[in-house]
């Protein structure tokens, strides 16, 4: 059984590599059967499709990062009961872990399957939109409670704030990948902090 799993989780490994590198479309099957040296009818004994082995990136995808988002807000949390700046801890602590990854984030899989969801079964294509969804009730949710001790100092939409906070992260990620610059996505997670700061006022 653990070798089963093993075999399933070095497959996800080299194809999320490969599509993180080159995009779903570009990555063969072949070529994940040759990285984890098995045979085709291994490759189909864990995933029947493409759209199979897609779909078992994302819910791993999805899982790995609400596990990052919730202990990252968990800890600041515990560092600070205010809301605001338990967002602000957070934040940071975001910024810093991006940062201190010697190789840069290698990128997103929701963003991947996203570029090239013509490729995908519409079970795929929600799997995606639910996951940007949640991130943005998470985040929502979180600016919500800040909303009960701080106004606004211009008129702001919650649900756009809070896909705002994925839209920061991935644009990082995508400067970062496109100017080869190591830091883009924690500059540009810090530079959302300080606008957060600026935006939200204390109420009286």
């Amino acid at each position: 059984m653990d070798q089963k799993v093993d075999t399933r989780s070095r497959i996800l490994d080299i194809a999320e590599a490969a599509v993180l590198e080159k995009g779903f479309e570009a990555t063969s099957i072949e070529e994940i059967v040759a990285g984890a040296e098995i045979s085709r009818g291994g490759f189909f004994y864990h995933f029947k499709d493409k759209n199979a082995l897609a779909r078992a990136m994302l819910e791993r995808y999805i899982e790995a990062e609400e596990a990052l988002y919730d202990d990252l807000f968990a800890r600041a949390r515990e560092l600070n009961d205010d809301s605001l700046h338990c967002m602000l801890i957070g934040l940071k602590l975001l910024a810093e872990m991006l940062e201190d990854m010697p190789s840069g984030h290698p990128g997103c899989v929701i963003a991947s399957t996203a570029y090239q969801d013509r490729l995908f079964d519409k079970g795929v294509r929600d799997l995606n939109r639910q996951a940007i969804l949640g991130w943005r009730k998470r985040f929502r949710g979180m600016f919500e409670e800040i909303s009960e001790s701080y106004d606004t100092r211009q008129p702001v939409d919650l649900d756009a704030l809070g896909d705002m906070v994925s839209s920061v992260v991935e644009g990082g990620l995508v400067l970062q990948r496109a100017l080869r610059e190591h830091n883009n996505a924690s500059e540009q997670i810090m530079l959302f902090r300080t606008f957060l700061k600026l935006l939200f006022v204390p109420k009286t």
